[in-house]
């Protein structure tokens, strides 16, 4: 999918020159990389709102357009408000065609209502990553990577390498020898044991009581129905 996106240069900087850009409807953002000083652009909101709805935003290279120029970029971070629903700050890095760039790409998990472990076994799908650091060149990015899940049964587990990356495509965690889990179908979990009905709890406690009240005085204590012996 191509992505463009209409950018301004940025002139002032600081707090308040950012809030003020909010309030205007622009997002404020950076370029940097590609043996390049920084640039600070701004962005249209509501443009970038909606392109920010597609999955494939995250994990394509997108043509920043600045004037007359074009630049090839992919988004390195994503700065939101804490509380509100808006984007704060955007961080974008330069996309040079023969250098490799390192991203993170979502997992798209294949047959998981039909696998064997869920539709027969019963058991429950849960996922230990949703998405994997990769490295390759500008080219050869995807936009997500697909997991088959459909002959995993229960208590069984599927690992980065079962993950079928596309030439040129390689995991950063493989490369360094962690071949982490990604996803497994366990037992479901067991419901939390009914709690006494009303009734049946009190019976408990009277019992509890009861033994209480009968179980021997301890060593070197008398009764308090007994009266000392005389010397």
């Amino acid at each position: 999918m191509k992505f463009e996106i209409d950018a301004a240069a940025r002139e002032g900087s600081g707090r308040a020159e950012s809030r003020k850009l909010r309030r205007e409807g622009r997002v404020p953002a950076i370029i940097y990389g590609g043996g390049k000083d920084p640039s600070s652009i701004t962005l249209d909101g509501n443009k970038l709102y909606h392109q920010m709805e597609l999955e494939a935003f995250y994990t394509s290279i997108l043509n920043v357009k600045l004037g007359k120029k074009k630049q090839p970029v992919v988004v390195k971070e994503v700065q939101r408000h804490p509380a509100k629903s808006f984007v704060m700050h955007l961080d974008f890095q330069r996309v040079v065609e023969d250098e490799a760039i390192t991203l993170n790409v979502p997992i798209h998990f294949i047959g998981e209502e039909i696998a064997i472990g869920v539709k027969d076994q019963g058991g429950v799908v849960e996922h230990t990553l949703t998405d994997v650091e990769i490295s390759c060149l500008p080219a050869n990015l995807p936009e997500f990577l697909e997991l088959d899940v459909t002959a995993l049964e229960l208590n069984e587990i599927m690992h980065l390498s079962d993950i079928k990356f596309p030439e040129g495509v390689e995991s950063t965690q493989l490369a360094h020898g962690h071949d982490s889990p990604v996803v497994a179908i366990n037992p479901p979990r067991r419901e939390e044991e009914e709690e006494p009905v009303e009734g049946e709890e009190a019976a408990i406690e009277g019992e509890a009581e009861g033994e209480a009240a009968e179980a021997p005085a301890a060593d070197g204590e008398e009764s308090k129905d007994e009266e000392p012996k005389d010397d």
